[in-house]
């Protein structure tokens, strides 16, 4: 029975849903954590799931290679509000999203999710930097 939920929060870059995938893998236990693998849609037109997506199903592979228990979720609308939103309905202990870097104007013109769901959270955040490096 696991103790502890992580939400693994995973856009639509593959290699990103992988690296916090590992980083999940790294840091935490199999036998006593479960994984939700969450994706947001914020624009989904052709009635996707979010079994379709990509991201969501390296995650999902890599994590169960590992042993863990994983679920998946699911959302629209805004991303970093929809990830709060759903941590807070799960009950998750722990909020695993992936950061990428962006120039300081980026970020003020464009947002960052990372960000918002760092600011915006009521337990821990793990980012997982983005290094393409490692792909």
């Amino acid at each position: 029975m696991a103790t502890r939920r992580i939400l693994l929060a995973v856009g639509e870059d593959e290699g990103r849903a992988r690296r916090q995938a590992q980083a999940v893998t790294d840091l935490f236990d199999p036998e006593d954590t479960a994984v939700v693998v969450h994706h947001d849609f914020t624009d989904n037109p052709e009635g996707a799931y979010v079994d379709q997506v990509a991201s969501v199903r390296r995650a999902r592979e890599a994590l169960t290679d590992a042993g863990f228990d994983v679920t998946l979720a699911e959302s629209s609308g805004d991303p970093a509000a929809a990830v709060v939103e759903v941590a807070a309905d799960l009950e998750v202990d722990c909020i695993c999203i992936g950061s990428r870097q962006r120039s300081p104007t980026g970020k003020a013109v464009f947002g960052s999710t990372t960000q918002q769901v760092l600011l915006g959270a009521d337990r821990p955040v793990l980012a997982v930097p983005d290094v393409r490096a490692s792909d």
